[in-house]
Parts: C-alpha cells; sequence; structure tokens
C-alpha cells in the first residue's frame, strides 16, 4: 500500500513548494506515519516544519493546547479533538496549514467508539474542516489506511 502514497505526498509536497507554504502535523492513533511519509521526499523540508505523536490525552492538553472540555464533551476519538488537534500544532508550529489524525485502532471500543474510526483535523488562519471515517483491517493496515485518508483529504483542504 506504501508505493499508494507517492503520488499523493508529491502533489503535497509540490503544492506547499510552489505556493510558499508551510505544514505542521499532529497525529495520535497514526504515531507519526503522517510525518514519516511526508519526510520521505528530499526537500520536504521547504515547508514541513515539524510535527507532534501526542498519542495521550495529557499531550493533546498541554503541548497542542486541546481544551480540556472538548476532550471531556466530545472524547480524544472525535472531529472536535481532531480540530483542535490541528489548529493547536499549526499555532504551536507557526505554520500556514496544521493536519490530525486521532482516531480508535483497538482492540477494543474507547469512548463508545468502534475500532476502526478515525477522525480527521485540517486548519489554515482562516478555516477549519473535519473528517471522519472508519477503516477495517490490521492494526498497520487501518494506521496505512488513515495516513493515505489524511494526506488525500489535505490535497482536497488545499484546493478549496
Amino acid at each position: 500500500m506504501l508505493s499508494e502514497f507517492d503520488n499523493i505526498i508529491r502533489i503535497v509536497h509540490d503544492y506547499f513548494i510552489e505556493n510558499s507554504m508551510s505544514l505542521s502535523v499532529a497525529e495520535s492513533c497514526t504515531g507519526g506515519l503522517v510525518m514519516h511519509l511526508i519526510t520521505n521526499i528530499p526537500g520536504a523540508s521547504k515547508y514541513f516544519t515539524g510535527g507532534v505523536v501526542a498519542y495521550s490525552e495529557r499531550i493533546k492538553v498541554s503541548i497542542l493546547k486541546v481544551p480540556e472540555e472538548v476532550v471531556r464533551r466530545y472524547g480524544v476519538v472525535s472531529e472536535e479533538t481532531a480540530i483542535a488537534m490541528a489548529s493547536g500544532v499549526r499555532k504551536t508550529m507557526g505554520t500556514h496549514i496544521g493536519i490530525s489524525t486521532t482516531g480508535n485502532l483497538g482492540p477494543e471500543t474507547l469512548e463508545g467508539k468502534e475500532v476502526g474510526l478515525v477522525c480527521f483535523g485540517y486548519s489554515s488562519e482562516k478555516r477549519v474542516v473535519a473528517k471522519r471515517a472508519i477503516f477495517k483491517g490490521s492494526r498497520g493496515e487501518v494506521k496505512e489506511k488513515a495516513a493515505l485518508y489524511c494526506l488525500e483529504n489535505l490535497i482536497d483542504f488545499l484546493k478549496k
């Protein structure tokens, strides 16, 4: 599946460089896979400033500044938390765009949310968008599918 990323990553890479924009990433359930894929292409440092793997609630709140009320009200696996993570990483890193992933890779239901549910956040200074999807497969397969989905939707977010 990783070869499926090549074209998408190239589109993201070229867009950010051509438009002199910067990107930061906050990941939870994907554990750094989105950042790994972005940095596989030489020249990523021209637009990718960095990111945070915020696997715990504590890091989401303390580093990414996700409001505790958002976590209490909606849970860590929610579109609201994904948006707060994306906005938090964008502001913390001082980038044009911030993106995020947060989800439940199992093996059990979390916060009443099924295994395979992943929420995504996209943030710019002017707007925020949240997405959610349910993926099937092994833990590794769900991470790959979620990372691919995250990057595909980043392209859509940039074009609007």
